[in-house]
Parts: structure tokens; C-alpha cells; sequence
């Protein structure tokens, strides 16, 4: 899986991981979503581990940094739209 792929599919996991942590606030004891958000979060911290090691911290709150460099602030960023994915010209920075 190419960076954007990674990167398209970790997003995809955290927005089910907010939906279904949103639910089980209503719904605290339903064990099939409290399993299902388990599945989502693992996956997601697996690739989040695979991005990082081959691209570069998503977050400066969550990323382990090299002890000689703070590498959060190495170019580019990841909220900069067209490091992130492939969008059309228009829709890109």
C-alpha cells in the first residue's frame, strides 16, 4: 500500500472509530460495537505504525520523535492537502 492509500484508509478508520465511540456514549454495553470499535482502533494503530515508519509523524501529540530532533516539524506537514492525496488541481493547494 502506497502513503496514499495508507493514509486514506487510517482516515477512514478514525471517523468509524469517532462514530462508534459516539454511539457506545448511548450505548455502553453493546458488546458487538464495544468488539467492533476494538477491531477499527487496532487496525488503524497498525497502520498508523506503518505510515510513520515510512512517511513521518501524523501527529505532534501522538508520534514518537527521533531523541536528537523534534521531526514533527520536517516538511511537509500532513494536513497539507496535496502531501496527504491526490486531489484534482482545482481542489489542491
Amino acid at each position: 500500500m502506497n502513503a496514499d492509500m495508507l493514509l486514506s484508509r487510517l482516515t477512514m478508520l478514525d471517523f468509524a472509530a469517532v462514530d462508534l465511540a459516539l454511539y457506545l456514549n448511548t450505548h455502553p454495553y453493546d458488546t458487538d460495537t464495544i468488539e467492533k470499535y476494538n477491531e477499527v482502533v487496532e487496525e488503524a494503530d497498525k497502520l498508523r505504525m506503518i505510515y510513520e515508519d515510512n512517511v513521518g509523524p501524523i501527529y505532534s501529540f501522538r508520534s514518537v520523535s527521533d531523541k536528537k530532533c523534534f521531526s514533527w516539524v520536517d516538511n511537509p506537514w500532513p494536513q497539507t492537502y496535496c502531501f496527504n492525496c491526490q486531489l484534482n488541481e482545482k481542489e489542491c493547494c
